[in-house]
């Protein structure tokens, strides 16, 4: 009989016990509630590890010049967007594009979007002058841009995009904005001259406006004594004496790049079956600028067409 109130009392123990063991074997959950958030341009963010790889794959001075340039533009702005575009060049936006960060073989070019509207007291624009929006920072080998002047010129170009603006307003005082027509294509009077062009490209909508940029500063740079005009709704490019070799039109899903002398370069562009003319379509996020380049630069030595 004595025996029966030990073996309950031992059962009453080992109740708590097994319990007590069980909560103190749950795991509590501090390490999720721990995590530090990815910092812009952290491994978080698919499009700023492409940025990271491009950075490694150049490599030398260039590698080091735009990974210096790009924490600048993240420490002046915390909260810009990091993307990968155009073959790899990255993008930094924050209420649309602020700089691009592109690699040639002796510079390091930093383009402001709308450079020309933003203040530059330091005077970092080197390249890019003379249109009325772009402007860039050409970076050699064994040159440092100030850290400070620069970091201000990112924020001025933030603080510029985030200015409520109209959309599509074409170059020159009291211009009414610019048409749409058929496919979203700007209805931009004929006319010679950087002006009227640079009028049909601010008013391409959406992603078609950052094409027709990029489109327009590779023809200037590939091309020199660039001769522009607008024709029949469409900007067109040729050299002085020569007539036109190139131009583009907007349709609902991509930019149209013609090559009026197209059957004689090399390789063929893939559209068109005439008899000279043939062109590219460019959709979002695909123009191959080096192809594009030496096309441009092929086309531009040719005989042209028209006048």
């Amino acid at each position: 009989m004595t025996q029966k109130p030990e073996k309950r009392k031992v059962a009453t123990k080992a109740k708590p016990k097994a319990k007590g063991a069980s909560r103190a074997s749950k795991p509590r959950n501090p390490v999720t509630r721990s995590k530090p958030r990815p910092k812009a341009g952290a491994a978080g963010n698919p499009a700023s590890r492409l940025i990271d790889r491009r950075i490694r794959e150049l490599g030398g001075w260039r590698g080091k010049t735009l990974a210096r340039m790009r924490a600048l533009i993240l420490e002046a702005d915390p909260a810009m967007t990091e993307e990968s575009k155009w073959l790899g060049t990255p993008v930094w936006s924050h209420h649309g594009i602020v700089c691009t960060g592109e690699a040639y073989a002796k510079v390091v070019k930093l383009t402001f979007a709308c450079g020309a509207h933003v203040p530059d007291p330091s005077r970092l624009f080197n390249s890019s002058l003379a249109g009325d929006t772009r402007r860039a920072i050409d970076i050699h080998e064994g040159e440092e841009v100030d850290a400070g002047a620069f970091k201000a010129l990112v924020k001025a170009a933030v603080a510029r995009n985030g200015a409520p603006t109209k959309a599509a307003e074409p170059v020159g005082r009291g211009a009414k904005a610019a048409k749409l027509l058929a496919g979203g294509n700007p209805q931009i009077a004929k006319g010679d001259g950087d002006e009227p062009v640079q009028a049909y490209i601010a008013a391409m909508p959406d992603w078609k406006r950052e094409v027709g940029r990029r489109l327009d500063e590779l023809i200037v740079r590939t091309v020199p004594g660039l001769r522009k005009a607008v024709r029949w709704n469409s900007p067109f490019y040729g050299v002085e004496g020569q007539g036109w070799f190139l131009g583009f039109h907007v349709f609902t899903r991509y930019v149209k790049v013609t090559f009026f002398r197209g059957t004689l370069l090399r390789p063929v562009p893939p559209g068109g079956t005439g008899k000279d003319a043939r062109w590219i379509d460019i959709h979002e996020d695909d123009i191959d600028e080096a192809q594009m380049a030496t096309w441009v630069g092929q086309a531009a030595a040719l005989p042209g067409w028209g006048s």
